[in-house]
């Protein structure tokens, strides 16, 4: 290709990659995906990955922190487990992070509760309100009925 009467080479498959990292994290799956879809050579596209995986610029580990760390405080266990599978994350990363997350899922519900509700629910109809609130975010059922129940509990004392 000329322009202005130089040669321009188009851009190679690595600088597309380091192109769209510098916008934001991409699992390796998701760049994978991305320069397949501009033609790149399956070839091209894992030499590419595995030059940049070397240099640490592609990392699920780091893509699955960013994730949690941005999503968490909004959203429950399953819901997240949902994202990390469809941004293609190892099953082993994403069972890892989920088993990480299990312990703080009743504390990260309150909050969301708290900050949506704030208030004990008067009504089934109210109360149902809430859960499924709470279960569209990804809480599980089980941490759904302990923060319905368990504040109507704490209310009649």
């Amino acid at each position: 290709m000329i322009q202005g009467g130089a040669a321009v080479n188009p851009p190679t498959v690595k600088a597309k990659a380091v192109s769209l990292l510098a916008q934001r994290e991409y699992s390796r799956q998701e760049l994978r995906d991305k320069l397949k879809a501009e033609d790149a050579s399956p070839e091209e596209v894992e030499q590419a990955l595995a030059q940049l995986a070397a240099k640490g610029l592609v990392d699920d580990t780091r893509v699955v922190e960013t994730l949690v760390n941005r999503r968490a405080g909004k959203l429950g266990a399953s819901r997240l487990r949902q994202e990390l599978q469809a941004k293609g994350v190892s099953a082993e990363l994403v069972a890892e992070t989920m088993a990480d997350l299990k312990c703080t899922e009743l504390a990260r519900a309150q909050a969301v509760w708290q900050k949506k509700f704030g208030l004990l629910a008067a009504s089934a109809t109210d109360r149902n309100k809430q859960a499924r609130f709470l279960a569209s975010r990804g809480f599980s059922g089980e941490v759904v009925r302990k923060i319905v129940s368990g504040l109507a509990d704490d209310a009649e004392q």
